[in-house]
């Protein structure tokens, strides 16, 4: 890894405040960071974010950038075009880092446990350029969610990507594996969501925002079912929430209630729209992974 190497001069200065005015965006949250992990070090030591620099001292910052390969990124694309990234997340892949520093500093993504974005960063780092924001983001999955994102190439299909979501204009399939059997084949779900002062997690609450969810039953196991939902507005969290309302949680979801697997059962299957630089109605798929089928399979006979 590269580094920057910069001679402090003038008055005494905290470290982590002076990372904060020369850095390319830095947070002060993300400067500290830097020095506790051994990023920015002073006369070649590793010191503390409030270690005070004084004339003479030189500053080594490292220099994040897309040099720093991240491996497997090319064998999660299931279609790529001018305009957009259709990818397969694996389940367990968080989709960017907590701290929002990358959101302006995008090479902040390449620090700490490889997400999505640090990936996209790393083999596609053009797109942090030509005006996109959050490197072409315009939705998201869960961190333990599994399957198909897209993400856009340009501003402008970007923009027209998220009008879309927005607007409802995306038809988005998702399976999921939930305990128990529901009554009905077919169900809807209306329920507003939203999270209520004092609250820790997002819940059916009277005063949150419009929330509907549509499900049909593909397969029934012993005291399980597969379903495969239709989420028609885009609420965080809004299936497992809604399922578990329902008295149907996903199964391996320990947040909203689900019965113990090895990783949550809820896939993003498909969507289908229309494709911003043609016009044209198309629909992308990642099919189930194995690990899904495989422990839908165990649990199903329990």
């Amino acid at each position: 890894m590269k580094k920057n190497k910069m001679v402090y001069s003038g008055e005494p200065l905290r470290l982590d405040v002076f990372l904060s005015r020369t850095g390319e965006n830095f947070s002060r949250s993300f400067a500290r960071r830097l020095i506790e992990e051994g990023l920015a070090t002073v006369n070649g030591q590793k010191k503390k974010p409030s270690f005070v620099l004084y004339d003479g001292d030189t500053v080594d910052i490292a220099a994040l950038d897309a040099d720093e390969t991240q491996e497997g990124f090319e064998d999660l694309i299931l279609h790529e075009d001018k305009s957009l990234l259709a990818i397969r997340k694996p389940a367990g892949l968080a989709v960017h880092p907590n701290a929002a520093n990358w959101e302006v500093n995008p090479a902040a993504s390449l620090l700490g446990t490889p997400t999505l974005v640090s990936m996209v960063f790393s083999a596609r780092p053009q797109m942090a350029e030509g005006g996109i924001e959050r490197l072409g983001l315009v939705h998201r999955l869960d961190r333990d969610t599994s399957g198909l994102m897209i993400m856009a190439k340009t501003a402008e299909v970007q923009k027209k990507l998220t009008d879309g979501f927005r607007e409802r204009l995306m038809e988005k399939t998702y399976i999921g594996a939930v305990a128990g059997i529901p009554a009905e084949k077919k169900g809807i779900i209306d329920a507003p969501i939203g999270r209520p002062s004092g609250y820790n997690k997002i819940k059916v609450w009277e005063y949150g925002r419009d929330a509907l969810t549509e499900y049909v039953v593909k397969e029934k196991g012993k005291s399980c079912a597969l379903l495969e939902i239709h989420p028609q507005t885009g609420r965080t969290n809004q299936i497992r929430i809604h399922l578990a309302h329902i008295g149907h949680p996903i199964m391996g979801d320990n947040l909203y209630g689900g019965p113990e697997a090895p990783r949550m059962l809820l896939h993003s299957l498909s969507l289908a729209f229309k494709h911003p630089t043609t016009g044209r109605k198309v629909k992308l798929e990642a099919p189930l992974e194995d690990d899904f089928k495989n422990v839908w399979k165990a649990l199903k006979k329990k």
